[in-house]
């Protein structure tokens, strides 16, 4: 079946999404969230290191490494769709606290027992938790911010998620992997988390908000393009986040050196992502698309040729990641201009939809490429899966040469263009909806 051409639905207004908190400064509302994600984001990079490296350490094959960052994935989706129910029922800081307590058990239970099917369960519940966290934190401040300061707060979300996450992965190489210590002080990181958001005076989470739904089959009719994308990204970069210790591990890096070599694409990504999305503000995205997956792919087959665990394999980790993370925001971005505004939110949830099960797919693969081909497979099946996401945004740049857009650029969802994670709660599909009080000026 070939892919339907992009025709964008007619602007619409949708309703107002800024939400002030009287007497309170959007600085004094957030520093609570910010600081516990700080500490959060620092512990989960740890630990997502830790399980890379301790599976190989301990002779895990490969489907089953495959497996056990496939279920973290797998989690990150259904986390993220109930997260978005309970809250609406119980309140974002009561949510956040049971997350970061599931997190924090599933942390250290990994430490106590090592055995690839636990790990397969703990990691889906890692997964399940993260998401949700992400769920409460990004529908908090969507909904705090508006029009005037909704890019410093999503740009200081986007810069504070991989800053500490990248942290946490540079803190792995002064821990022995051994051992359950490293285990131990991801989970307390995690646990302390709840500290700053449940003790902030004034840490006053905004009013739940309704949900919104939007079918696959619309959104493909709309925006194939974003659509493809989405899951295509998903899938290389589930695959390259999976297995990225694996692979340092088994090509020889010491184990000092490890969290070092996986947290250069999140340096990457923090001197890239920005730029990009920039440009993909002022082009056409797709070309934009074509040239920042090449790129990705050259990095990869930089890698493939470089000797790893020398300067050129860290700046090749480097440029992948500040090439590889902007796709998902690309590919979002471009499925906005396709829609009326009052569609974008539950949009992006079937993006992030897509992308989470193209990350589930991707290490699955990645793992059997990895049986078959060896070490090789990690960077050469990276170039292709990066190759082939340029090729297909090439090819429909060429079936459809016209990108107008159907909103002005400064309506397009700032989330979908800074931040590296696509988990937000805006891109879960909330609409940012609120009883205002009636004044008695008679304005509504």
């Amino acid at each position: 079946m070939s892919i339907p051409s992009e025709t964008p639905s007619a602007p619409a207004d949708g309703p107002a999404l800024v939400t002030p908190l009287p007497g309170i400064s959007l600085a004094g509302a957030t520093w609570g969230l910010f600081a516990g994600l700080s500490v959060l984001l620092a512990g989960v990079g740890l630990y997502a290191t830790l399980i890379g490296v301790r599976a190989e350490l301990e002779s895990f094959n490969t489907a089953a490494i495959g497996v056990i960052g496939a279920s973290y994935y797998a989690g990150f989706v259904l986390g993220s769709r109930i997260a978005l129910e309970i809250v609406g029922s119980v309140g974002h800081i009561r949510v956040y606290g049971a997350l970061c307590a599931l997190l924090g058990a599933t942390t250290l239970l990994s430490g106590l027992v090592v055995h690839p099917v636990v790990w397969i369960v703990l990691r889906l519940l890692a997964g399940a938790a993260i998401a949700g966290v992400f769920v409460v934190a990004e529908s908090w401040l969507n909904q705090l911010a508006n029009n005037q300061n909704r890019a410093r707060v999503l740009a200081t979300y986007a810069m504070v998620t991989i800053i500490t996450y990248g942290i946490g992965q540079v803190v792995f190489s002064l821990l022995d992997p051994t051992t359950l210590t490293a285990f131990t002080i991801a989970g307390i990181a995690i646990m302390l988390a709840v500290l700053p958001v449940s003790l902030s005076a004034v840490a006053n989470p905004p009013a739940i908000a309704e949900i919104e739904r939007l079918p696959l089959k619309t959104l493909f009719a709309n925006a194939p393009t974003g659509v493809v994308t989405a899951f295509a990204t998903g899938a290389v970069m589930g695959a390259i986040t999976a297995f990225a210790p694996v692979f340092a591990a088994r090509s020889g890096i010491a184990a000092t050196r490890i969290g070092l070599f996986t947290a250069m694409p999140a340096l990457g990504s923090l001197l890239l992502q920005v730029p990009i999305a920039a440009l993909s503000d002022r082009h056409d995205r797709r070309r934009v698309g074509v040239v920042t997956a090449a790129a990705a792919s050259g990095a990869s087959a930089l890698l493939l040729v470089s000797d790893v665990g020398g300067l050129a394999s860290y700046l090749a980790m480097v440029l992948l990641g500040g090439t590889m993370y902007p796709l998902y925001s690309i590919a979002g971005a471009y499925t906005n201009d396709r829609l009326r505004p009052e569609l974008l939110m539950a949009a992006a949830a079937q993006l992030v939809v897509l992308f989470g099960v193209g990350a589930f797919i991707g290490p699955l693969v990645m793992a059997l490429a990895m049986g078959l081909a060896g070490t090789t497979a990690y960077p050469l099946g990276s170039a292709l899966g990066l190759g082939a996401i340029s090729l297909f945004l090439a090819v429909r740049i060429l079936q459809h040469p016209s990108a107008e857009r159907a909103n002005p650029e400064q309506d397009i969802a700032l989330d979908t263009q800074l931040l590296q994670i696509p988990a937000t709660a805006v891109a879960m599909g909330r609409r940012l909806r609120y009883r205002r009080p009636v004044r008695n000026s008679g304005q509504r």
